[in-house]
This record gives structure tokens, sequence and C-alpha cells, in this order.
């Protein structure tokens, strides 16, 4: 990668753990002769902490985290568009990736055109990386994967900066993205949900029985939340990686 004095650099920050350490690696390795923006697109369904989060990074990199969002969705809600499409997932993603986080890079680089892009892909993830630059930019640098840090490393990271991991990982979630992803189908991670946030999975399964929208899956079957056995178990939570950014897909062993 041949990366110019000058040129501009987009790390796009989740309030995710690697994307804040992959921010504070771009700044050392490339901060003294590019200009490296941070950009987060936020999302109203996101836990409150993240936004704590979000400042204790911004102090640790010393520069601003800029926001990017979809001006169609002032308030950045999934619930909003999930309303207004008509549906909350499919087979190819779901609407609110593509809506809220997507389109708002897109407008964002549209005006600030950076010559290159930086996400959380850690070192276990090259194949997501070589996805990426096949199917959505080439112009992306992986600093993480180059620095060979796994997510492990990037929580053990922020741990030696004092910054403490957003709320949502102490509730027991293997990342900061919304809780109650509609991308999630495991059993697990629905009836976790339901433990921690019954609010939010009785919000869901209200919302998702009336677009018709079957977001978990059992023994191979889709079914409504709301026909969710408590009981029900797939594959341990930690072993799945809910992915919302500029993918968007469900990664989890078989149910």
């Amino acid at each position: 990668m041949n990366v110019e004095d000058g040129d501009t650099i987009a790390v796009w920050f989740s309030c995710g753990a690697a994307s804040a350490v992959a921010a504070k690696l771009t700044l050392n390795k490339f901060g003294g002769r590019c200009d490296v923006r941070v950009v987060n697109s936020p999302v109203a369904e996101e836990d409150a902490d993240n936004r704590r989060f979000l400042l204790d990074v911004q102090h640790w990199l010393g520069i601003k985290i800029e926001t990017a969002t979809n001006p169609k969705y002032p308030q950045a809600s999934c619930v909003e568009v999930w309303e207004d499409r008509k549906f909350m997932s499919s087979p190819y993603g779901a609407p609110c990736t593509q809506i809220l986080k997507k389109q708002a890079r897109y407008a964002w680089q549209d005006v600030n055109k950076p010559q290159w892009h930086v996400l959380g892909f850690t070192a276990d993830e090259q194949n997501r990386f070589d996805r990426f630059t096949l199917t959505e930019t080439e112009n992306a640098l992986p600093v993480l994967i180059d620095a060979k840090m796994s997510k492990r490393d990037c929580f053990a990271a922020l741990k030696a900066a004092d910054i403490k991991l957003p709320a949502i990982y102490d509730a027991g979630y293997p990342n900061a993205n919304c809780i109650g992803c509609v991308k999630a189908s495991s059993p697990t991670y629905w009836n976790h949900v339901r433990q921690q946030h019954p609010e939010v999975f009785d919000q869901r399964a209200k919302q998702s029985r009336r677009l018709g929208s079957k977001l978990v899956r059992v023994k191979n079957q889709r079914i409504y939340l709301d026909e969710l056995n408590p009981s029900a178990r797939g594959a341990p939570l930690k072993s799945m990686d809910i992915e919302c950014g500029l993918f968007c897909e469900e990664r989890t062993a078989p149910i």
C-alpha cells in the first residue's frame, strides 16, 4: 500500500474495542504525514454507555471523532428504518446497516474524498478483510492485521490505556452493536436479550410480528421471537460475531 504524504485516511470507529485500537495505530503510524479522520455513525439503539466510551477514546486519540449520519434519518434509529422499510432483516443483511451505516459513510466520503479507509479487522479476520477489499473498496489499510492484533489484544490495549470497555460487553454481549440486533438469529442471543434487556426483547418481538419478520432460527427453522422458548439455546454467545458496519452479517457456529 503506497500511502503518500497528505493523503486523507478515514478510520471508521464503531464504538468497539477493535476500531478504537485501529484508530490509535493509524494515528501513530500516519498521523505525522497524513490527514487521519476518525468517523463514527451513531445508532439510537446502541447502549447509552457507547457515548462515554467514544469520549474516552477521543481523549486517548487526541483528535475529535467526527459524526456521519444519513440526512434522511436524522434520528439514526433502526426502529424507524424497519418501520419505514416494512422489514427488519433478510438473507442479504438488514436495512438499518445499509441506511444508517453504509449510506452515511457514502455521504461522508463523497464530501471528504478519503484516499484510504481503516476498519477494525483483527488478525484472525484476514478473509473478511480480503472480502471487503474485493466487494466494497480496494483502498483499505489492514492496520490491526499488520500488527497481528486480535480482539483480545485490543481489549488489553484499552485496559493498559485505562479506558473502560463499553458497558454492553459487561452485560455479556460479544460486541458493542445495537441491543437486540436483528442480524442475530441465535436463540442464545435472543434469550440473552430477553434476560438482560426485556423491554428491548418485547419491542423487537412486537415489531417483528407486525412486520412479518421471523428473527430467530431454531433447528434450522425461522420463528417469531414471541414463539421462542425462554430455555432454548444454540451456539455459545461468546462464539458469535454479529457484524454491524460496512458488512452486515451474522457469523456463528451451527445451531
